[in-house]
């Protein structure tokens, strides 16, 4: 079956579909973007997902197409028309074609986007495997809590990673050593006593729907977690180390650089954590 798009108002056929060469979104990455797993056709976390796209919308002054209502129902028209059991939903709102010039254009209509494809997240093999990570320097702009589409940096430092045989790039500040996040996860490790460590959700990372879904989890399991910055010697000498995002869920590591991560084996926190968020994802359950 064809993949369906929809663009500014019509569905139509992904291979077709465009937008315009003065768009904004492709002359300023003057927009933002989100992405919402579906499982089992459901939406998993739908409303934390569309509260942070709305303060995203805020931080850069964009105006939302549509009320949320109708974005919804768009959002349940595109996974009806893609029939898409297990995948992802992306939808992307830039400040529309204008005259290429910096400022804020006086006449625009904002540009919507979204596409939706079948993806699975890492099956058993995978996770029981775990992955690997590479630090890079933290060169990003102080706005990271912006679901920006400003996304060069992350694009460099992924494909750095996976140049060096790692499957994703932990950004780390020159200045202190300090793990802000991955290229596009949310960096977790789980001390000797095995309490979780996560850097707090300030403007220096993107606070993941997938990192507050799984912190709620642990919680909720009586682990500890602590929400502060952690370096990147403290997670090479950690008992285990994870990631979290929409398309990894709990991702477990088991080598930062050239160190292995405990016994170079995924670790009983960062499995358990992913068993209880496979059971959440499948159980279509929403914050909010």
């Amino acid at each position: 079956m064809s993949r369906v798009a929809y663009v500014n108002g019509r569905y139509i056929a992904h291979s077709a579909a465009t937008v315009s060469v003065e768009d904004r979104g492709f002359q300023f990455a003057d927009g933002v973007y989100e992405v919402v797993a579906i499982d089992r056709g459901h939406f998993v976390d739908e409303l934390p997902h569309l509260d942070r796209w709305d303060r995203s919308l805020a931080a850069l002054r964009l105006q939302p197409a549509m009320p949320r209502n109708a974005l919804r129902q768009i959002m349940r028209e595109m996974l009806r028309r893609n029939r898409v059991r297990e995948g992802i939903l992306y939808m992307q709102l830039t400040r529309g074609a204008a005259r290429r010039d910096a400022p804020f254009p006086r006449r625009s209509q904002p540009t919507l986007v979204m596409t939706c494809r079948r993806q699975s997240l890492p099956g058993p093999v995978q996770v029981e495997a775990g992955v690997a990570v590479l630090s890079v320097p933290e060169i990003r702009w102080q706005r990271c809590d912006v679901k920006s589409v400003a996304l060069l940096p992350n694009v460099l430092a992924k494909q750095r990673a996976r140049e060096q045989g790692a499957y994703e790039a932990w950004f780390t500040r020159q200045s202190d050593g300090v793990v802000t996040e991955g290229g596009s996860t949310n960096a977790f490790i789980v001390t000797g006593d095995g309490a979780l460590v996560t850097h707090p959700a300030t403007n220096a990372i993107l606070g993941g729907i997938t990192r507050d879904r799984v912190i709620s989890l642990a919680k909720a399991a009586g682990m500890t977690v602590h929400e502060r910055p952690f370096t990147l010697d403290e997670a090479k000498a950690a008992r285990e180390a994870f990631m979290t995002s929409t398309t990894t869920g709990v991702y477990p590591i088991v080598r930062i650089d050239d160190a292995t991560v405990a016994n170079g084996k995924p670790g009983s926190v960062a499995l358990d954590l992913n068993a209880r968020y496979r059971i959440h994802s499948a159980a279509g359950a929403t914050l909010g």
